[in-house]
């Protein structure tokens, strides 16, 4: 009989490790032009969170939206913004966190300079392929069987 026979369980798999992933410092050019969009996002297997720097140049915006589903952390790195909210506007500046809670409706113009910030929220389940009727089951019956 093999060890993998005997019942007896495997080895437990080498925990993950804490590491180093980015150094938001170096993401920015020094008096340069710095690309805008995404300028880094978390991609490592299994992970529990979603998180970007996002570049945005000056006077460029995120149009306002409401995010239905997920809390967000917004942390400015570099730069300032306004945040745009329902209730007016809020100043963000290098430093600044931010908390957008699931269900606001928010926006960010970029200041003079730009704004680069990083934002983390919990990772949207991807989407899965289901069987043929499976939205059909989790409906209500409105029927009154």
């Amino acid at each position: 009989m093999t060890a993998e026979d005997s019942g007896s369980p495997s080895p437990a798999a080498t925990p993950p490790l804490p590491r180093i992933l980015c150094d938001t410092g170096e993401l920015l050019s020094p008096g340069g032009d710095v690309a805008a969009g995404a300028l880094w996002k978390l991609a490592e297997p299994g992970r529990q969170l979603d998180a970007n720097v996002v570049r945005v140049p000056a006077a460029g915006r995120v149009d306002t939206h409401t995010e239905p589903d997920l809390d967000v952390l917004l942390l400015v790195l570099d730069g300032a913004a306004a945040l745009l909210c329902t209730d007016g506007e809020r100043p963000l500046r290098a430093g600044v966190l931010t908390w957008l809670p699931h269900g606001s409706t928010r926006g960010v113009v970029a200041g003079p300079d730009g704004v680069t910030y990083l934002t983390v929220h919990r990772r949207r389940p991807g989407m899965r392929i289901q069987p043929p009727g499976a939205a059909d089951r989790l409906r209500p019956d409105v029927g009154g069987a």
